[in-house]
């Protein structure tokens, strides 16, 4: 898979910016922005040419039922019932303290919809659980996959929020207007 993958990449014109870094056992990454279906066939491509078949992501709980159920699972898929309050943070908190290692790729914004807010989730597992977070862009426009260096986060949200608006505003994905670009031209909460 990992030759098709490679050369599908190639064919569309994909390439690299930044690199994972392997030496970490634990991370979150953030993968976004997250406007169309095409991303996660787009993570796909780049886990797999990149040999992170070790990471895992979250997904609601609707993809694993049915007859594709196992195929979500089968990629890594954690299914998570989204409707409910049950502490999810904690749960996932709980597999980064249960495996030695664990990277858990999950979308800053929660959903494909435009919205006014990153949700914070993933913000809070990486602290919990004292790991990093490593931010991965999917710029459509230039037909890169790009890697930032991992940070952890600190006691000052609003500044490490800043750092991961400044990094996803000037990438467009699939659906431009769906993207980040307006989180620089308008103070967040």
């Amino acid at each position: 898979m990992r030759l098709l993958w490679s050369f599908y990449l190639r064919a569309m014109g994909w390439t690299q910016k930044g690199s994972f870094p392997y030496h970490l056992k634990k991370a979150v990454l953030i993968v976004g922005p997250h406007t169309s279906a095409w991303d996660f066939v787009m993570g796909l491509a780049f886990r797999s040419k990149l040999r992170l078949h070790h990471v895992k992501f979250l997904g609601k709980d609707s993809l694993f039922k049915g007859r594709f159920g196992f195929f979500f699972r089968k990629l890594g898929g954690f299914p998570v019932n989204r409707s409910s309050n049950n502490k999810l943070v904690d749960q996932v908190v709980d597999l980064f303290n249960s495996h030695e290692e664990f990277i858990l790729a999950l979308s800053p914004e929660g959903t494909r919809k435009k919205v006014d807010r990153l949700r914070t989730g993933f913000y809070h597992i990486a602290k919990k659980a004292g790991v990093p977070i490593i931010m991965v862009g999917l710029d459509f426009a230039h037909k890169q996959g790009v890697f930032s260096e991992p940070f952890w986060p600190t006691d000052d949200e609003a500044a490490d929020f800043q750092k991961i608006y400044e990094f996803y505003a000037p990438l467009q994905g699939k659906i431009p207007e769906l993207g980040m670009a307006h989180f620089l031209s308008s103070p967040q909460p």
